[in-house]
């Protein structure tokens, strides 16, 4: 794969319609909060670059794998639940303990991927999967809400569970919850041509990624993905 064109393009957006959120996704957009942005080429601290690559799942063609299924049945005995995203000292704590787990780029909050304001509604409409243990909050996900498809914005859990492997665990949620609502595609967010800590998002079925050559979606095919995980 050769490297693609240079883009690199941002804009401040309050509020936006869910029809917009479709077409900015559609085009390789993402946004934390009121700034979106594309780009197609990320520099790394030793001066190499990594080509970006924007992914979707097609979800008519999504079916769990044996993975997937061992995974959901790991985490069976958690409450799963769903409503409007919500930023609240709990969940602040949650994400300064799970940003612990990384050494380089370290958002200083959740506010970072959330509005200031109501980051249900701003600037579109944001729901969260949370799962929880005995009342515990042991992971949340960010999901945003177009009106053909929507985007997973962000995902936490306890490091101490890493063993449930939650941050897989919600995603399974939230796209059974956006095939549920008749949605077409779910964003799962960059991940890079080059191998990086984001192969995990390459390794789900049905997926397409963006062309920046053609601006078109093509499907992702094996010799672009990484080894499956194990169990």
């Amino acid at each position: 794969m050769s490297f693609p064109p240079v883009i690199f393009e941002q804009a401040i957006l309050t509020q936006t319609t869910p029809q917009e959120m479709d077409t900015r996704w559609s085009q390789g957009w993402r946004h934390f909060g009121r700034e979106f942005f594309r780009y197609s080429l990320s520099l790394n601290p030793d001066g190499s670059w990594h080509r970006i690559q924007p992914l979707r799942l097609v979800l008519a063609d999504f079916q769990p794998t044996a993975r997937h299924c061992r995974i959901l049945k790991k985490n069976a005995d958690l409450t799963v639940e769903m409503g409007p995203a919500q930023v609240t000292p709990d969940r602040e704590a949650l994400f300064l303990r799970h940003r612990a787990r990384f050494k380089s780029n370290l958002p200083e909050s959740l506010r970072v991927f959330l509005p200031e304001a109501d980051p249900a509604t701003q600037p579109c409409e944001c729901q969260e999967v949370r799962l929880l243990d005995r009342g515990q909050l042991l992971a949340v996900s960010y999901l945003d809400l177009g009106a053909a498809s929507c985007s997973s914005v962000y995902a936490m859990f306890e490091p101490d569970a890493s063993a449930r492997s939650l941050g897989i665990c919600t995603f399974l949620h939230e796209i059974a919850y956006a095939q549920r609502t008749g949605r077409r595609y779910l964003y799962p967010g960059y991940a890079t041509v080059e191998p990086s800590h984001y192969d995990y998002k390459k390794t789900f079925p049905a997926l397409e990624a963006y062309d920046w050559h053609t601006s078109t979606w093509q499907p992702l095919t094996a010799d672009r993905r990484p080894p499956t995980p194990d169990p």
